[in-house]
């Protein structure tokens, strides 16, 4: 138990660094039991995990979220349209992700991953951050963003069904291939993390990921709060620090990291 425990607190503060960076958390939690043969502790602890980040943006983007809120009252004489825009194009962007999760459920949730395919979507998506970043004019602002460049974000986001493709590194290739600068391109991909894993954690209720036995508690606990813990800190640092580190540091370690599980 006290094992399962370390592990498990292992794997949220992991889970609570890489779900907001483009670097895929759900590769590096598979890591440790594809490598060295760790427990695995399934779609529950998945949810935990998902929870606790969860918690985390909602916490650290609570203004914001109260001005869509705000803005998207039926009764609300004085609507905000800039708020009210910015909630319809995180809907729309939400929707192929959503699609993909319906449709392709059992897909992703049958650690079908192995080091090889994890290492390759690493590399390959990680030359696309790249390029993409390299390439972008980055003069478009969030009240610049159409429907159409929403969905194009959202159909990028969506590619993150590959374990190692990494949902916020898709939401940022996206963003910035559509010319969105770099500061609001994050702020977008964290904003639109909160419907996908709200609507990921809603398809994993529904399909019974819920039953849960008294001695999964501690591990439960431990994944939420880690998580949320490590990912709020992990938020405020990489909004701070974004448009100065830009995006090559993430790229030259996932490329880094393909190469060695490559040679594992």
């Amino acid at each position: 138990m006290i094992a399962d425990f370390f592990l498990a607190l292992f794997l949220s503060l992991i889970q609570g660094l890489t779900e907001f960076l483009p670097v895929s958390s759900s590769a590096h939690l598979l890591l440790p039991s594809l490598i060295f043969g760790a427990k695995d502790f399934g779609i529950v602890f998945d949810i935990s995990v998902h929870a606790g980040t969860l918690a985390a943006v909602i916490y650290y983007f609570k203004k914001e979220i109260q001005g869509l809120v705000q803005a998207w009252k039926p009764w609300t004489d004085n609507r905000d349209q800039q708020n009210y825009l910015l909630g319809l194009n995180l809907l729309v962007a939400t929707l192929p992700i959503v699609i993909v999760g319906l449709f392709f459920s059992d897909f992703t949730e049958s650690r079908f991953a192995n080091l090889n395919s994890i290492a390759w979507t690493n590399l390959i998506f990680a030359v696309l951050l790249y390029l993409a970043f390299r390439s972008s004019t980055q003069t478009k602002s969030l009240a610049e963003l159409t429907l159409t460049t929403a969905l194009i974000i959202g159909c990028f986001q969506a590619l993150a069904i590959f374990p190692g493709a990494s949902r916020s590194g898709m939401a940022i290739t996206g963003a910035l291939l559509i010319g969105l600068n770099l500061k609001d391109t994050s702020k977008f991909a964290f904003l639109l993390s909160i419907p996908t894993i709200l609507g990921a954690l809603v398809l994993m209720f529904l399909k019974g990921a819920y039953s849960l036995e008294l001695s999964d508690l501690l591990i439960i606990l431990t994944g939420f709060f880690g998580s949320a813990f490590v990912a709020f800190f992990t938020i405020k640092s990489f909004l701070k620090f974004v448009e100065k580190i830009g995006m090559t540091p993430f790229v030259v370690y996932r490329v880094a990291l393909g190469a060695i599980l490559l040679l594992l």
